[in-house]
């Protein structure tokens, strides 16, 4: 059936708790502007504002107090239902005196009081066999606000692919938006499909990770799909990019991340693949710039991330950044970061938007820092180029079928910020026999430069798998990002050094891994259960720094400093053969979760790493003061101003502390 037959169910949706009607809100702040970071001290956005900037001028909070931070209140969010690897992925929005996120497998959305982490209201949809089937449930990274008629309004995308509109005061639903408060993204989508079940698997599947956002009373939603390493058949549907009118839920416009017959880009998927090939789908957090009026979406690759046999071509608008005209959808621009991508280099990181003076000229730019360790700078009106980016040759694949791209762009500036391609040189080497271990240790696998191309079983090397340096977990990505500071124009990215080794395997083989696969023909390759060399006595492969933060003026291009993400982890520091060893500095092996104040870079060392906040020097690097917490961080960091008192907020994991966000204020 089309789903148009069927009505979302008409049950009540919010859960209230006493108390949770409040009074009325103070009057709503202006609208901030795109490059000026948040205002008032709100932070109304996943990124804090529009360019996600994740920047506040707040500075209540200094080098000099910051070691007299104490826990304000802690919020539990596994009692929202179970999380994944005690993981809350979510960050809050702080607006008109309210904090909104959301929680748990279902995606609950929360109101929560500001000062004291009290539950106000909670919002839930009901359950369908598409929220069961979801592979993102706990992905979602939070909500969107925006205001109709001078009324706030809260917007959600759910792992099933509804879009919400509710009351920011009670968590009910807005009855005049969509159908009762809610629009069903997939009657828009292009595809058939059940109101209940959702698209038949045979064709496709679809989810979502990420609020949408707001431009000019424009909602814009972004989707995703399962893994790409997580697939062995080669149908799915796209992920296109929907639209909708914020006051009535009205749908406005559909961008097709894969071109259809006729429009541009199509010429890029080659015999036909674009009638059959998925994925594309645009999961990181969006930005946008509602002076220009466009939106910045980035997308990650097609349908399996590392064989693209059967999609042929450069394959627009596969990990590209698009530039869309908020009001109808119409590409003002667009720059594919990788060609054909087959190293799973999805751009994972919402794009940042900066004004900097070049040469003495003021230029809106958008910068988009990669998996692959290169920030891509672009005129975010224009798409122009700030600095030459170079199409340069790389390896061919060498795999049957597969046909790669023989040049990828390069940035010619700022230079690449972290590990790009391996060698021997770069390999462990505290002591000798350490580095000869590891030589022969990397004997099995095919050693190369960046785009290092996967290989498959039988190869002609007779290795076990190629190393994709950086992989898919290297360079900039989910949990650390960027942050921008407008005032400066400085950059600040977190970066782990990490290798991948995907390892390909007939797609016959590879689909008996799951049990309920996307699609109905099977790929001639597909990812198998391949694995990476080993640690050399319980020793990183590779050299320190493990990972680092790395200051870039985007005014001049230029590298200012970079520092290690927290300090030598104790399992190094003490280890039996590095004795008398002289070990710098190595970081963690943890992107780094941070956020930018008037005065300081402020970041914890992030997932698997130690509970401790920093504070550093926004201009030098230098650390000026460590916080213990009593659990790691898990995502995006943020902070606000309620009732004159500065708060940061962390959402954080393990340790007792499953899902859980933890305020700090001065005492």
């Amino acid at each position: 059936m089309t789903g148009t037959t069927r009505r979302w169910p008409t049950v009540a949706l919010a859960a209230l708790t006493l108390g949770a009607v409040l009074g009325a809100m103070p009057a709503a702040f202006a609208q901030q502007t795109t490059h000026s970071g948040t205002e008032n001290g709100e932070w109304r956005y996943w990124g804090g504002d529009a360019a996600s900037s994740r920047y506040s001028p707040l500075d209540q909070i200094t080098a000099e107090n910051f070691e007299d931070l104490e826990i304000q209140w802690v919020w539990k969010g596994d009692n929202y239902g179970p999380t994944v690897d005690n993981i809350l992925r979510s960050t809050p929005i702080y607006v008109n005196g309210g904090l909104y996120g959301v929680a748990g497998q279902r995606r609950t959305v929360v109101s929560i009081d500001p000062a004291t982490g009290e539950t106000l209201w909670t919002f839930r949809e009901p359950t369908t066999k598409r929220w069961e089937l979801s592979m993102r449930k706990n992905y979602g990274k939070g909500v969107a606000y925006d205001e109709v008629d001078g009324d706030g309004r809260i917007y959600v995308v759910t792992p099933a692919f509804f879009l919400h509109a509710l009351d920011p005061d009670t968590g009910l639903p807005i009855a005049d938006f969509g159908d009762g408060g809610t629009v069903d993204l997939l009657a828009d989508f292009g595809y058939e499909y059940d109101p209940y079940d959702g698209i038949p698997p045979e064709i496709g599947y679809i989810t979502n990770s990420s609020p949408p956002i707001i431009v000019n009373g424009t909602v814009v939603v972004g989707n995703a799909h399962e893994q790409g390493y997580h697939q062995s058949r080669r149908e799915n549907v796209p992920g296109h990019i929907l639209a909708y009118d914020a006051a009535t839920g009205e749908h406005k416009w559909k961008f097709n991340v894969i071109p259809q017959p006729g429009e541009f880009g199509h010429d890029t998927w080659e015999s036909d693949a674009w009638s059959y090939t998925g994925n594309v789908s645009a999961w990181a957090p969006l930005s946008a710039d509602p002076e220009l009026g466009l939106v910045y979406i980035v997308t990650d690759p097609p349908t399996n991330d590392h064989y693209g046999g059967f999609h042929p071509g450069d394959n627009l608008f596969a990990t590209t950044i698009l530039a869309l005209n908020a009001e109808t959808g119409e590409r003002r621009w667009h720059f594919q970061t990788v060609h054909h991508d087959i190293w799973n280099y999805d751009n994972p990181t919402a794009p940042n938007l900066l004004d900097v003076t070049i040469d003495g000229e003021r230029v809106p730019i958008l910068v988009q820092t990669t998996k692959q360790s290169f920030a891509y700078v672009l005129n975010r009106e224009t798409g122009e180029p700030i600095w030459p980016i170079e199409e340069r040759p790389v390896p061919e694949s060498m795999i049957p079928g597969e046909q790669t791209s023989p040049p990828q762009p390069f940035p010619t500036r700022p230079a690449a910020y972290e590990i790009q391609g391996v060698t021997v040189d770069d390999l462990i080497d505290f002591t000798p026999e350490l580095r000869q271990q590891a030589i022969e240790a990397m004997a099995e696998y095919q050693m190369g430069p960046l785009f290092n191309p996967p290989l498959h079983r039988d190869n002609d090397l007779g290795k076990r798998s190629a190393l994709l340096c950086p992989g898919g977990n290297g360079g900039t990505n989910i949990p650390g990002g960027t942050v921008t500071d407008p005032e400066t124009g400085i950059l600040y990215t977190a970066s782990i050094k990490a290798c991948g080794a995907p390892f390909l395997v007939p797609g016959a083989e590879a689909d008996l891994q799951y049990d309920n696969p996307t699609g109905t023909t099977l790929m001639e390759w597909a990812s198998g259960a391949g694995a990476g060399p080993r640690a050399i006595q319980g020793l990183p492969l590779l050299k320190p720094p493990y990972s680092r933060i790395t200051a870039i003026d985007m005014n001049s291009g230029d590298h200012l400093w970079w520092i290690p993400n927290g300090d030598t982890p104790n399992n190094i520091q003490n280890h039996r053969l590095l004795e008398g060893i002289d070990i710098p500095n190595t970081g963690n092996r943890t992107h780094a979760t941070a956020l930018l104040t008037k005065s300081l870079l402020i970041y914890a060392e992030g997932r698997g790493g130690r509970p401790l906040l920093y504070a550093n020097d926004k201009a030098t690097g230098e650390r000026l003061g460590t916080v213990e917490l009593p659990a790691p961080t898990n995502t995006a960091l943020m902070t606000y101003m309620h009732e004159g008192r500065q708060y940061i907020i962390l959402p954080v994991g393990g340790r007792g502390y499953s899902g859980s966000l933890i305020a700090l204020a001065l005492p």
